[in-house]
């Protein structure tokens, strides 16, 4: 007998065991309660899988009675480990309600709620701990078509002494909401029928004609309600790849193996889990948020949240308005207002060289040309972070994963560099976003953050949503101390109505980084990650803790300089440099540095030396250089900054944390009283997209300040991408515009192409072996540099026009041609 004939004797003895437990235990009703306790998971198996179906029965109210009607009283004791992301589900749309009632679209104590598929009327008892259902709602409607689930909540809502819930045991197809009284509002008496929030838990799925029950939502939630949906799903990436509006496919994938299995195991249940029904869903309804998670206690059974709106945006005259409006702050182009369309049209096509729209633009009139819902950014509650195709190579290439934590520039100097002020534009790397809160405490006119990878722009969503929804105190805790034991919590009920749903979908899959027992939090994190971890690493292998905790508590430079030859005889030691530093792979996955930039490190140290080309080949000195550029970085910084009070940059590397008197001035608690003003972002904008793309986007002669940190330094020599973006910052910026740059090297290569494309370049800051640059607080770099924009760059005049994907060729285009006044931007 093989293992096969072993599984099925043992499944079926297991089988014939449950049912003569059931039938034991239904003849001694007297004795056993099925009701309670481990008993009632038998009653549960017993009418989900062993129990025959009733085929005497018609339609789905009876197929539905037939299976609920012998498990009804078991129904909520048994469906708490299955069914996954209910709360998760509520506290995202109580989290958007609550933002509606603190910007006036909704009152207390008026909004109506619609529970489809409610049956036991868990879900309602449940947003009590999100709102007091008895009072912030006016009525709520629990829709069913399961006669026993139906009495089971009507007994439970006796119990709660709510007076604003109904049951109503009918199709989910047919039900209207009862008539009410007349809207005030209304000019022609329509009386006020619709829902402010209608609900799904696990219902979708066990509709047959799912699609008219999709539709029949669409006509019963307000334009200004909100969709809340939970349910099983299983699809393939291949469904939604070629979608812009769903808002993130992370973690959406569910493999051919599973898929098929999980299909044919919820068949028992009459639970259907083809891909169509989440599908029709998100194709009805804009997305304001969705994510994709497992059930891993059930063997990872996949489920969604979904959290939607009605197509048209409500938050303008109209759609088109809205997304012109939009593109224009995105691309910095004039908004042209209705009132002086005429005028303003007639001057800006003499002026106009072509048209300059913003991706998020492009997508959204091939959405509105078909009928599709828009980009899920247009139905953020802020429009801070723009459009951009999640499943595009260059974003999936960093794995969900960013490489900073935290910046590693130091904004002190930016700022005496660079004397922000209110009227500058300013575009620059984003990073870990540290530097983007630090300009923007200076008022600045608009802040274009830009990074190619998703991931660290999720970073500084969960940054600005902080600011926005969290005291200091929990501010602290995230990103001060980089743990916090309820983030989940905070990211559900509070963080939620402020991020887009890419980025929430990122930090529920990876709010572990936060709440881990384990882990060391925020900062040991991202690719940056390795470094760090081999410097603790090597402080407990050579017992160096004590000397690491003296270091970070000197209050002295004296003091600090007695401590540090001890822990630099480990530090920087040519053994550890030989085997781990001087490599490639620590250079890149440890310390972010590419081959082209480690080029530049050993081409100084060569040039330094008078070494000639060919002796580059020498492992040895390559090397060399390696360690002598750790040296020239680490022992200034000990020896002029106080690490203690004053450089929270190596104060974190050394402690995996910040303390509150050494730390980023974006956590101080008069930052965060600054930046939680409303309004305080309304000049954010963040963009996932190489630089040379955004810059390519925006109208010319609007930006005054570009800080790119030292990405330059990960060009080609041998290519023409330095060149090429030198001319196009010459398009972008204005005349005395700046752009502010960082180098591994003293002398970049690419400086001449900024000469050579109307710049003038200046060295303002320089380190040599033993000094700090200009003494900051960092001394990574061997060189900053400014541009200033002195002359204009001629170039042939082209025309970026979308052809047939223009607004005016929507029928929403159509109907506004002859006046709208948002068609043109310049």
């Amino acid at each position: 007998m093989d293992w096969m004939h072993i599984y099925i004797v043992g499944t079926a003895l297991l089988v014939f065991g449950l049912v003569g437990l059931v039938l034991f235990a239904s003849s001694h009703k007297n004795k056993i309660d099925l009701d309670h306790g481990a008993l009632s998971y038998v009653k549960f198996i017993w009418a989900s899988f062993l129990k025959p179906h009733d085929k005497s029965v018609e339609g789905q109210q009876g197929a539905l009675e037939s299976f609920y009607k012998a498990q009804a009283s078991v129904y909520d004791a048994t469906r708490h480990r299955l069914l996954r992301g209910r709360e998760d589900m509520l506290g995202l749309v109580a989290a958007q309600l609550k933002y509606k009632l603190e910007n006036k679209e909704i009152k207390a104590g008026k909004a109506v709620w619609v529970d489809v598929g409610g049956g036991t009327g868990y879900n309602i008892e449940a947003m009590s701990a999100f709102l007091p259902v008895n009072k912030f709602f006016e009525q709520v409607y629990l829709v069913d078509l399961s006669p026993s689930l139906c009495e089971v909540a009507r007994r439970r809502f006796e119990r709660l002494g709510w007076k604003n819930v109904t049951v109503l045991c009918q199709d989910a197809r047919s039900f209207r909401l009862p008539e009410r009284q007349v809207d005030p509002k209304s000019t022609n008496g329509v009386t006020t029928d619709r829902a402010d929030l209608m609900t799904m838990s696990y219902s979708l799925s066990m509709i047959p004609d799912y699609y008219s029950v999709v539709d029949s939502l669409t006509s019963r939630l307000k334009p200004t309600g909100l969709l809340g949906v939970c349910d099983f799903y299983v699809q393939n990436i291949v469904d939604v790849s070629c979608r812009n509006y769903t808002g993130g496919a992370f973690n959406r994938h569910v493999n051919w193996l599973s898929r098929a299995f999980w299909r044919a195991w919820f068949d028992f249940d009459r639970v259907s889990l083809e891909a169509a029904r989440r599908d029709y869903l998100e194709y009805k309804f804009g997305t304001v948020i969705s994510a994709s998670e497992r059930n891993y206690a059930l063997g990872g059974i996949p489920y969604y949240i979904f959290v939607g709106c009605p197509k048209e945006i409500t938050s303008a005259p109209s759609s088109h308005a809205t997304i012109e409006k939009l593109d224009a702050s995105f691309t910095e182009s004039p908004y042209l207002h209705p009132t002086t369309h005429q005028q303003e049209m007639t001057q800006a096509v003499e002026k106009s060289t072509g048209e300059i729209r913003s991706k998020a633009y492009e997508s959204a009139v091939i959405n509105l040309s078909a009928n599709l819902p828009l980009p899920s950014s247009f139905y953020q509650n802020h429009h801070y972070r723009i459009h951009y195709n999640d499943m595009l190579p260059k974003h999936t290439q960093f794995q969900n994963e960013y490489i900073y934590a935290f910046t590693w520039e130091d904004p002190r100097v930016d700022h005496r560099l660079l004397n922000i002020g209110p009227d500058d534009v300013i575009l620059a790397i984003t990073s870990a976003g540290d530097n983007i809160l630090d300009y923007l405490q200076k008022n600045p006119r608009r802040v274009h953050a830009v990074d190619l990878n998703p991931n660290q722009n999720h970073l500084l969503e969960l940054k600005v949503a902080s600011y926005m929804a969290l005291g200091h105190r929990d501010m602290w805790k995230i990103f001060g101390e980089g743990k916090h034991p309820q983030f989940r919590e905070l990211l559900i009920s509070k963080l939620s109505p402020h991020l887009s749903s890419q980025a929430f979908q990122y930090w529920t899959e990876h709010a572990h980084v936060f709440t881990s027992k384990y882990g060391r939090g925020l900062y040991e994190t991202g690719g940056s990650r390795h470094a760090i971890r081999m410097v603790r690493y090597l402080f407990n292998i050579f017992g160096l803790q004590s000397e690491v905790e003296k270091m970070c508590s000197a209050q002295t430079l004296a003091e600090q300089r007695e401590i540090w030859p001890r822990i630099r005889r480990v530090l920087l030691s040519k053994p550890l440099n030989w085997a781990i530093v001087s490599t490639e792979w620590f250079a890149w996955k440890a310390a972010g540095v590419p081959r082209n930039q480690r080029n530049m490190i050993v081409d100084d140290f060569f040039r330094r030396n008078g070494l000639t080309t060919e002796m580059k080949q020498g492992k040895d000195l390559s090397g060399q250089s390696i360690w002598e550029y750790v040296v020239n970085t680490l022992d200034p910084v000990v020896n002029d900054t106080l690490i203690s009070n004053d450089n929270y940059f190596y104060y974190l590397c050394m402690q995996g944390k910040f303390s509150r008197r050494c730390h980023p001035t974006y956590l101080s608690p008069q930052a965060h009283v600054k930046m939680s003003t409303p309004g305080a972002f309304d000049g954010l904008r963040i963009h996932t997209d190489e630089i040379n793309e955004v810059i390519n986007r925006i109208t010319p002669g609007t930006l005054t300040i570009a800080v790119v940190m030292d990405s330059m330094d990960w060009f080609d020599p041998a290519g023409d991408a330095a060149p090429a973006q030198a001319r196009r910052f010459n398009t972008a910026l204005k005349k005395g515009g700046r752009i502010l740059l960082r180098s591994a090297s003293i002398e970049p290569w690419y400086i001449k192409h900024f000469e050579e494309n109307g710049f003038a370049a200046r060295r303002v800051g320089a380190r040599f072996p033993g000094t700090c640059i200009d003494r900051p607080r960092v001394n990574m770099y061997a060189s900053t540099w400014i541009c200033t924009k002195t002359d204009e760059v001629t170039r042939p005049k082209t025309s970026r026009t979308i052809s047939s994907l223009s607004l005016g060729d929507t029928a929403m285009g159509k109907a506004r041609r002859s006046s709208s006044v948002e068609d043109l931007q310049i």
